[in-house]
């Protein structure tokens, strides 16, 4: 049964978010900085709040079966939203955006964000209504995107160095300045009007909500087909994702199992979808055209307990294994703090934190002609 909700709802709920959003984009403009820690979590609490709250109203008005929809098509696209915080962290590393500033590019990152997958829902919503062989595409493409995410053959770092098409067209056929001049996109360099570096930024960013917007949008679609809850789920797990940025701070690095957690996520939906697409057969090469009775129907509910799981032992494996390098780290520090200079013991720790940080244990003096 198709979800139906009082228009008044639809509508609301909508101009309501819309709102809040606006809302967080004037506060942006009116009063630029570095959000502090308490302020982030403030926020980020009053955002996951608002889901909850949401959710719950789903409930009430639809039941418990649409209501789950919701929570779990909420936090998939909150993890895989997460994930997108580390390239969003590069991008501001490789383009030295200034810190002040930071929020502003976020903020601009969730709009396009918002636009991007509002087209992506149309469009898939109006592609499952005519053809339902689609979930057997959508299937296959999350099996392979969750690969691709657990055994990247490479890094985020990697991928954001590699600049991408429309960068590089940018940098040759507009002139950009050498220097930011705050937020803005235009400025004037010796009297001539110039593009900031600014605007390669908003199309790194841009071009990276695309090609998360590619993945996230089927992977929600395997949780529901309703387009209401899909775009409100987005909206939800785009929204505190600013302050996210700041609160994580570096505890991005230290989430190192977290894309382990994604892919699975990620392949668990995509079996789905194929387990969905067996029992709604259409094709006539598939047991002739005949839907596959034996195909199991995953429920919303066991969707939502293996995306929490899923999360949640990918994040405590994280903390636990940097945890377990910190104190590796400060007991190598100690000993070496401690061991009589030019002793093998010394020789030894030394050894063991220059493995820890990457770093060479001793450095050759330069050696002198005589």
């Amino acid at each position: 049964m198709d979800l139906v909700l009082p228009l008044w709802f639809e509508i609301g709920s909508l101009v309501l978010l819309t709102l809040i959003l606006l809302g967080d984009l004037l506060l942006i403009l009116k009063r630029p900085h570095i959000p502090s820690t308490r302020e982030s979590t403030l926020w980020v609490v009053f955002y996951v709040t608002l889901a909850l709250l949401f959710a719950g109203i789903m409930w009430l008005i639809a039941g418990p079966e649409y209501a789950g929809q919701f929570v779990a098509g909420w936090l998939t696209e909150y993890s895989l939203s997460i994930d997108n915080l580390f390239v969003f962290v590069l991008i501001m590393s490789q383009f030295a955006v200034p810190r002040r500033y930071q929020q502003e590019v976020l903020m601009v990152g969730i709009i396009i964000a918002l636009i991007l997958r509002g087209i992506f829902i149309m469009l898939g919503a109006a592609i499952i209504e005519q053809w339902s062989w689609v979930f057997y595409i959508f299937g296959a493409f999350l099996v392979w995107t969750a690969w691709r995410q657990a055994f990247p053959g490479g890094d985020h770092d990697s991928d954001v160095k590699q600049e991408n098409f429309i960068v590089r067209l940018l940098r040759r056929t507009i002139d950009i300045s050498e220097t930011y001049d705050g937020a803005k996109i235009r400025t004037v360099v010796d009297g001539k009007k110039m593009f900031t570096p600014m605007i390669i930024v908003f199309a790194a960013i841009g071009v990276t909500d695309l090609l998360f917007a590619i993945d996230s949008i089927p992977a929600i679609f395997g949780i529901t087909q309703s387009p209401f809850i899909v775009f409100t789920a987005n909206i939800f797990a785009l929204m505190g994702l600013r302050q996210l940025y700041f609160l994580l701070g570096d505890l991005l690095d230290r989430l190192r199992y977290l894309h382990y957690g994604i892919a699975f996520i990620l392949a668990f939906i995509g079996v789905k979808l194929i387990f969905h697409a067996m029992h709604v057969n259409e094709l006539p090469f598939i047991n002739n055209g005949e839907h596959i009775e034996w195909a199991p129907e995953i429920s919303t509910w066991m969707s939502l307990g293996v995306i929490v799981v899923a999360m949640t032992v990918a994040t405590v494996a994280s903390l636990v294994a940097s945890a377990r390098d910190r104190r590796t780290d400060a007991a190598a520090a100690l000993a070496a703090a401690e061991a009589p200079a030019g002793t093998e013991a010394a020789a030894e720790a030394a050894t063991v934190v220059a493995e820890e940080k990457g770093t060479p244990p001793t450095v050759e003096p330069p050696r002198t002609e005589r």
